[in-house]
């Protein structure tokens, strides 16, 4: 369940992901299988390969990017997380969502 993000801000992302760009999304997110996790960032990107090999260069498998049709991202959780947003420069992210490392 995603929440704390509005329906533009979405549709931004969704916007970026379409045109090849490598995309981040931070939004509040409950999951039982994460208990301890409140918070999640979707990199997302429309070309795979371009999405593969920023996971490669950040230290992440990109085994684990979700293939959605139109929308492959890669779930950002924990202590990475907040290592990513701060060397994507993403200080936003991490105020308003809370995060610390």
């Amino acid at each position: 369940m995603a929440f704390g993000i509005s329906r533009k801000e979405l549709n931004e992302w969704k916007q970026a992901v379409n045109r090849g760009e490598i995309a981040f999304l931070t939004h509040y997110w409950l999951d039982p299988r994460f208990p301890d996790i409140r918070t999640v960032t979707k990199v997302g990107c429309s070309d795979e390969n371009r999405l593969r090999t920023w996971c490669r260069e950040n230290g992440l498998n990109p085994r684990y990017i979700h293939k959605r049709s139109s929308f492959p991202h890669f779930d950002l959780l924990g202590q990475k997380q907040v290592e990513i947003l701060r060397k994507y420069g993403l200080n936003d992210h991490i105020g308003r969502f809370h995060l610390s490392s």
